[in-house]
């Protein structure tokens, strides 16, 4: 037997039960993981904070994995490749990661990166593909510089890194006591609070940068908004994941994993995302580790305030 979080009812992640479960053996096109962490993201508990279209109770939690295979379902080959019993894998994006146990199809699987602990690994995907939608979406290029709001947080920071290895600059908003975060992945941090546009407009003077190319918002305020809407004329060039009422409002986009072609995007970045990581250039910052029974208290720390890196539930 396995044990598992679900949601037999809409709520806050106290509501939420922790139970035993018997994970289904694995068939054509599935394999089994033996869960060795557990990716916390705030869209855990968002989705299943209020009755959602296509979501049906009880419902298990979580969308991302690391573990290790312990069973394969016939004829079944992983994303990137051949697969076998103890290989150490990743899984994104899933429904059930909240467990020590878990079937999943086989193309939400990938090897994982060798470089990553487990912990690090289950954190990879679903930062890493959103940060790349976005840089996608508004088409960043080499010698480009961009605007980021909430540079120092998860999908910040890899936002950071991946605009870095494609020469990018970025100038990114942060809190003062979180710059040296920025710093560390090549962005150049701009404290948020009253003044926030003069204080860029300097930041791009000391860097000898004459306009900001695209803005991209992780924050969603409307201190982040407002620049964003001053610095970038063009603003297809605009892009945010938290704040779809003010894209509408102002004619920037919006981007979601609930959109049919960012949903495509971010499984085809896949392979990418953990291939850069396995050679050293995209890591995942960790805040701490948490016992898989203590899931609501992980998430009411991420909810509460920036913990300062990931956190990971551990069976």
């Amino acid at each position: 037997m396995a044990w598992h979080w679900i949601a037999t009812e809409w709520g806050s992640p106290e509501r939420w039960r922790f139970e035993e479960y018997d994970p289904p053996a694995p068939g054509h096109g599935e394999v089994t993981i033996e869960v060795r962490a557990a990716g916390v993201n705030p869209a855990d508990a968002k989705h299943l904070a209020v009755a959602r279209p296509g979501v049906n109770l009880p419902a298990p939690i979580g969308y991302e994995v690391s573990g290790v295979i312990t069973a394969v379902g016939p004829d079944t080959e992983i994303v990137t490749g051949r697969i076998g019993i103890g290989d150490e894998v990743i899984a994104f994006r899933i429904n059930g990661g909240y467990a020590t146990e878990v079937t999943v199809p086989a193309q939400k699987v990938l090897r994982k990166p060798a470089p990553l602990t487990h912990a690090e690994a289950a954190n990879l995907l679903l930062a890493g593909s959103t940060a790349s939608a976005m840089l996608h979406a508004v088409d960043a290029r080499p010698g480009e510089t961009l605007l980021l709001h909430a540079a120092s947080g998860a999908v910040g920071v890899s936002v950071l890194q991946q605009a870095a290895q494609r020469g990018i600059r970025v100038i990114g908003t942060a809190s003062a006591r979180r710059a040296g975060e920025v710093r560390r992945f090549g962005g150049t941090p701009v404290e948020y609070g009253d003044g926030l546009l003069y204080r860029i407009g300097a930041a791009m003077a000391d860097a000898g940068v004459e306009a900001i190319d695209a803005a991209l918002d992780a924050a969603g305020t409307d201190e982040a908004i407002d620049a964003s809407l001053a610095l970038v004329s063009d603003r297809r060039r605009i892009v945010t994941i938290v704040a779809p009422a003010a894209a509408a409002e102002h004619g920037f986009q919006a981007s979601s994993g609930s959109q049919p072609e960012t949903a495509r995007y971010r499984d085809a970045v896949r392979i990418e995302l953990v291939e850069a990581a396995e050679r050293g250039e995209l890591v995942v910052p960790m805040a701490r580790e948490y016992p898989l029974a203590q899931a609501p208290e992980a998430l009411r720390l991420l909810a509460e305030r920036h913990p300062g890196g990931k956190l990971a539930l551990v069976p």
